[in-house]
């Protein structure tokens, strides 16, 4: 089983470049599948004087209290990204990105084969109409939904161009950080089986025991924030695992996935190694006689390292002993 691991830079560069690039660096030498960025135009997601989140506000102290002037700082060019994807070419490490609206979108379209759309858009019309025309491989957050609203929302990706098969949701509650009460990992496969998808994990919690139930109950893929240092200001940065706790992670999912197969009958290799040393094999109990029948009263079962096991008991009872048996010794036949 293969899960695709997703290192979320977001927006944790705080406009800078120079910082994107080395979260891509990281991303890729702590085993992430893909390092994934926000590509946003602050000035067609937010009027100038809508006020930040509780946990915006939090975390960006000191600074505008709107989202539109956090926005226009946390954003990168075009031109940036151009830089930035090339980059991630060039160490090896696949490049994914959210859109938040239709300009951005016409951009990424021409750079990417798979388009991310986080929770505050899957209830965005206008993006989601024109996202389904193209009908790229999708990648869909589900926190601040009902299952209502998602299923309006991928209707309309079908109606509008979309193939299912390549839709993956994402399970996700939009709290920062998310109390693990309210994780409801399970709510993951219900998601599968209501609408046919494919289906993984964005986590918004602290720590990564959420992720690795989310892994062991099947998610395909694991979204979760990354950053080069907690301390640093931003919204998003205290909610986001720091470089070597994301690689216990990576670490974690890639061991949780070694054990999620199904055993085919055989005993295991490691099993083989054990077993002839301590199941139980005939022995007698006592003394036998040479033409005596075996019985349960002249038999038990013992370690032996070999011999009839004792589950096969019924194909020797009754039938007479072709020599004497010690006590102890093993029966063979």
């Amino acid at each position: 089983m293969k899960v695709n691991i997703i290192a979320e830079a977001g927006v944790n560069h705080n406009g800078n470049i120079v910082k994107a690039k080395k979260l891509a660096l990281e991303a890729k030498k702590i085993g992430a599948d893909y390092v994934k960025y926000q590509i946003f135009n602050p000035d067609e997601i937010a009027i100038h004087n809508l006020k930040k989140t509780v946990y915006q506000k939090k975390n960006t102290r000191g600074d505008s209290d709107n989202q539109y002037d956090m926005l226009k700082k946390l954003s990168l060019t075009h031109k940036d990204f151009n830089k930035l994807i090339n980059y991630c070419k060039k160490i090896n490490i696949k490049f994914l990105a959210s859109v938040f609206d239709i300009s951005s979108f016409d951009y990424l379209k021409k750079k990417s084969k798979i388009i991310k759309i986080g929770s505050s858009e899957i209830s965005n019309f206008f993006l989601l109409k024109e996202i389904a025309k193209h009908n790229k491989n999708l990648i869909i957050s589900t926190g601040m939904c009902n299952f209502a609203i998602i299923k309006k929302a991928l209707n309309l990706l079908y109606e509008s161009g979309q193939d299912k098969d390549k839709i993956t949701l994402l399970h996700c509650n939009s709290a920062y950080p998310t109390p693990l009460s309210d994780a409801n990992i399970l709510t993951m496969n219900r998601l599968k089986d209501t609408f046919k998808v494919s289906v993984g994990y964005s986590d918004h919690t602290l720590g990564k025991d959420a992720v690795y139930a989310a892994v062991a109950l099947g998610a395909n893929i694991i979204e979760k924030h990354f950053t080069l240092n907690k301390n640093l200001k931003g919204p998003d940065h205290k909610i986001s695992l720091d470089v070597g706790e994301f690689e216990e992670m990576v670490n974690g999912i890639r061991n949780i996935t070694k054990t999620l197969s199904i055993k085919k009958g055989k005993l295991t290799k490691s099993e083989k190694e054990n077993a002839a040393l301590v199941k139980k094999f005939l022995v007698a109990k006592n003394y036998i006689k040479k033409g005596e029948k075996f019985s349960l009263e002249n038999l038990t079962a013992k370690r032996t390292g070999g011999g009839i096991e004792s589950m096969k008991i019924n194909s020797i009872l009754n039938k007479k002993s072709k020599k004497f048996f010690l006590k102890n010794e093993i029966i063979k036949i």
